[in-house]
């Protein structure tokens, strides 16, 4: 695959999704790479659309969205501003940063802004979930928009299964197992499973 011009690229890195993890600057909160894949394929990046990153970490969603197309964009919105000067670094030095937009802001202040300027393609929930927000981000979907959002947490797992329960779509838990050095042997380390509800909206 070709890299987008004015990406920024690193030897052995694909476009594709799922980056190394260790490719980004984080404090731990960064969506793991089978995860990410995971989401983005849910996704779904197309040239010339629109990502909003919501709770966006380490910005790695919103970085490989514009990595795999050539006129896509995203705004990532942190309310951290530590979290959020990192997820600018990384996007300056893995994606196009002319087509990310790293915003410091609580997403229940961001959200009216980033309405009244123009309407996702898709939106990805990573931190700050609420049944709010799910219904302002559905609400700025037009036919054919992609939603996921990912939850670590029993409460915000309770958000998703009653957002699948009105909407449809799909729900999974993603768990993942990493091989380790366990004394002479290997053994399996599992990391925290994440569940995650997928929608295309239908109007």
């Amino acid at each position: 695959m070709t890299t987008a011009p004015g990406t920024p690229t690193t030897p052995g890195t694909p476009d594709v999704p799922g980056l190394p993890d260790e490719l980004y600057e984080h404090d731990g909160l960064v969506t793991k790479r089978a995860v990410r894949a995971l989401a983005l394929a849910h996704l779904r990046p197309r040239e010339g659309e629109l990502l909003w990153d919501l709770g966006a970490g380490s910005g790695s969603i919103a970085i490989e969205w514009v990595r795999a197309c050539h006129t896509s964009t995203a705004i990532a919105v942190e309310r951290d501003p530590l979290r959020a000067a990192r997820a600018t670094a990384n996007a300056a030095r893995l994606a196009d940063p002319a087509r990310l937009q790293v915003r410091v802001s609580a997403l229940v202040e961001a959200l009216p802004e980033l309405r009244a300027r123009a309407a996702p393609d898709a939106v990805f929930v990573g931190g700050g979930l609420s049944a709010q927000l799910v219904t302002s981000c559905l609400g700025a979907l037009g036919a054919g928009g992609r939603f996921v959002a990912h939850a670590v947490t029993l409460d915000t797992e309770q958000l998703l299964v009653e957002a699948y329960r009105e909407h449809g779509g799909a729900l999974a838990r993603v768990a993942v197992d990493q091989a380790e050095p366990l004394g002479r042997y290997l053994g399996w380390r599992p990391l925290r499973p994440v569940v995650q509800w997928s929608l295309v909206v239908s109007r």
